[in-house]
């Protein structure tokens, strides 16, 4: 499956860049594309195009060994609307924009979160359960590629994951699941849950103490379970610490090299209920290091999904896949650079994104 060259830029870019060195790129997934889109870092300039299995979710770029893993978790539809689920993750050339390989997870299915400890040369692919186990995170070497071990999270829907610096502990998100999943990554084992009313996105500050869990889980037909925001919880005691409020519900969450916290929240129009029609643009909020304290925010597009960042932490990228855009915001300004509209075939577009550094010659 080999790339397709394309002429598209983005739209409206008021300082292209940012200072992106050049060569540096970002790879956007579209959904129900289905496909990878790579942008070039700097100019916005679409680069090509490439084709992977259906319904591709999230991305995760491995630096030591210059591929990408995008994982392909239905067969068609989305989470409690799909018609069967997948068993692939695709290895990608970024350079090449080629599929170079493919983690069958049988007999596991639908994998959702990717996350990779760089110091082991370990992949964590999350999993939905199966009819004789529950949800869990599939282990692969990163250098052999083979299935290594497989981590039990204790729930159904495990999306989200995230591992501490150390690569000790990993932490899952499980949706309808009143609990984070702890794990752990040295003993391949269940180590326990955090109790939070259902969730959605994660990540883990950059010094490993805490861990940023967005909840409660979307839910567009009622009102949510409690008030949406961040529940910051320490790491060393298991123990929700703080919750950091915001307007609407959080999907994804990201923390950049400079210790921020960004989430992105939803807003919804008026419409049927649960439809992502129904969905107006999106928030992106911005929680300043040490202080968590909120810094600024931007609107994005419709229904925000994914974030991931510069590796400078001056940008922040934020998929919308609703409207199938990325947008590209100043960090430091607090300004929208661009809108990166990336192609679809149905309602679900721009999901998973990876930021991939120029080759270092």
């Amino acid at each position: 499956m080999n790339s397709t060259e394309t002429n598209s830029v983005g739209t409206n870019p008021s300082a292209p860049g940012a200072g992106s060195p050049a060569g540096d790129v970002l790879a956007v997934v579209s959904q129900s594309g289905p496909t990878v889109t790579f942008f070039d870092a700097a100019t916005y300039e679409r680069l090509g195009v490439l084709e992977v299995p259906a319904e591709p979710h999230e991305l995760c770029f491995d630096p030591d060994r210059r591929l990408l893993y995008c994982a392909s978790t239905y067969v068609f539809g989305y989470y409690h609307a799909h018609r069967g689920r997948a068993r692939q993750v695709s290895v990608i050339d970024p350079d090449t924009r080629t599929v170079v390989d493919t983690l069958d997870t049988t007999p596991d299915h639908a994998p959702h979160g990717l996350a990779l400890d760089r110091a082991r040369a370990r992949l964590y692919v999350s999993v939905e359960a199966t009819a004789t186990e529950p949800g869990g995170v599939v282990v692969h070497d990163a250098r052999t590629r083979e299935r290594i071990g497989r981590i039990p999270v204790m729930a159904g829907g495990p999306h989200w994951f995230a591992i501490t610096p150390d690569g000790r502990r990993g932490f899952s998100t499980n949706k309808e699941a009143p609990f984070v999943s702890v794990v752990d990554l040295e003993r391949e084992e269940f180590a326990g849950r955090i109790d939070v009313p259902g969730s959605e996105g994660l990540d883990v500050s950059r010094d490993g103490r805490y861990v940023y869990v967005a909840a409660p889980k979307g839910d567009f037909r009622a009102a949510p379970a409690a008030r949406p925001g961040l529940h910051v919880i320490e790491v060393a005691t298991g123990e929700v610490v703080r919750i950091l409020p915001t307007a609407g519900v959080v999907f994804p969450v990201h923390t950049t090299t400079t210790g921020a916290v960004l989430a992105g929240e939803l807003r919804m129009a008026r419409g049927p209920a649960g439809a992502l029609g129904a969905h107006t643009d999106g928030v992106l909020t911005v929680f300043a290091p040490e202080t968590l304290e909120p810094v600024g925010q931007v609107d994005v597009g419709r229904f925000p999904l994914t974030i991931t960042s510069s590796p400078d932490g001056k940008v922040g990228y934020v998929s919308n896949v609703v409207s199938s855009t990325v947008t590209v915001v100043d960090l430091e300004r607090m300004d929208v650079l661009a809108i990166l509209p990336v192609d679809r075939a149905g309602e679900a577009g721009a999901h998973g994104l990876a930021y991939i550094p120029a080759p270092q010659h």
